[in-house]
């Protein structure tokens, strides 16, 4: 009997942490639904019957002039972006392309920029504003007047004939690529601003009590920043990767986005087909960043304890 009644205390003295551990678990999911209902509320009610409409109208055929005449066409639409269309696909190709050449650049730049912003130097709150004014003040049609008026990649080398040196030297296919790169440069490293902040409040999070250790250990400032900040960010730098992806598939220059508004708004004013386009290339997005964070997700190092 006495031994029966030791092993019940024993088992409720192992269960009492796990409960109590279920209970903050819960509490915090409770919290960060609490700070996410703003958007479930503005989605269910902002966004959720345009999507259905949308959805809906993709499949049919309307007309700006005769907004309540619906011809249904089932899939057509559809067929006639992959199979008719000769100018989207090569749009989706072209803007996949360009996301590929400006996401890591705007992620690697981003987390330098932080890393200098992080140093305990003088002035460094005004070095921080300078990276952030830009996403300030730098609104789409303000981008768009900038680059309209000539403000690009030769800006950045003004005085210096850089594809003519590479076309010298390299060859015209590497010219040609130059210059599509100093064209984009500017534009990318403008929005760097949110990527940075986020990767300074992150840094910011690491305990200085790891880099003590490693340096007690005899490791370099180069072995801390690959042993200790990279693997300490890789959450932050998950959320990051992300955030960029989706800004950059919806930046200013983003030639689908403008076919898309072309097809819905002028010309033909077909806003079924305008309408598929979407979905199509929502879908493609959706499908970028699954494979990006399924992928990325098996590298994060997730701080203390982490169930499942």
């Amino acid at each position: 009997m006495k031994v029966a009644v030791a092993r019940r205390e024993v088992d409720g003295a192992i269960q009492g942490p796990r409960r109590r551990r279920m209970s903050l678990t819960t509490q915090r999911m409770f919290e960060g639904y609490f700070f996410v209902s703003p958007w479930i509320v503005g989605f269910l009610v902002f966004l959720l019957w345009p999507l259905f409409q949308s959805l809906f109208l993709s499949f049919n055929e309307l007309q700006a002039t005769s907004l309540t005449d619906l011809k249904w066409k089932g899939i057509d639409n559809y067929k006639e972006a992959f199979v008719i269309d000769a100018r989207f696909l090569p749009k989706l190709w072209e803007t996949l392309r360009n996301n590929l050449l400006d996401v890591p650049v705007i992620m690697i730049f981003s987390l330098f920029s932080a890393i200098l912003a992080n140093q305990k130097i003088k002035g460094v709150i005004g070095f921080r504003a300078v990276f952030f004014l830009p996403l300030v003040i730098g609104s789409a049609q303000v981008i768009k007047q900038l680059f309209a008026q000539g403000v690009g990649g030769a800006t950045l080398t003004q005085g210096v004939n850089i594809q003519d040196l590479v076309f010298e030297y390299i060859g015209p296919d590497a010219a040609a690529g130059v210059s599509d790169l100093l064209n984009r440069l500017l534009f990318v490293l403008w929005k760097t601003g949110v990527q940075m902040l986020i990767f300074l409040a992150g840094l910011n999070s690491v305990s200085p009590v790891l880099y003590e250790a490693a340096r007690v250990d005899g490791a370099t400032d180069w072995d801390r920043f690959w042993k200790v900040t990279l693997p300490l960010l890789s959450p932050v730098i998950l959320v990051n990767l992300v955030y960029t992806i989706v800004d950059s598939f919806t930046d200013t220059f983003n030639s689908v986005l403008e076919y898309i508004q072309m097809t819905a708004f002028a010309g033909g004013f077909r806003l079924g087909y305008a309408a598929a386009l979407g979905w199509i290339y929502f879908a493609v997005v959706f499908v970028v960043l699954f494979l990006v964070v399924r992928v990325t997700n098996r590298y994060v190092f997730y701080a203390g304890d982490r169930n499942g």
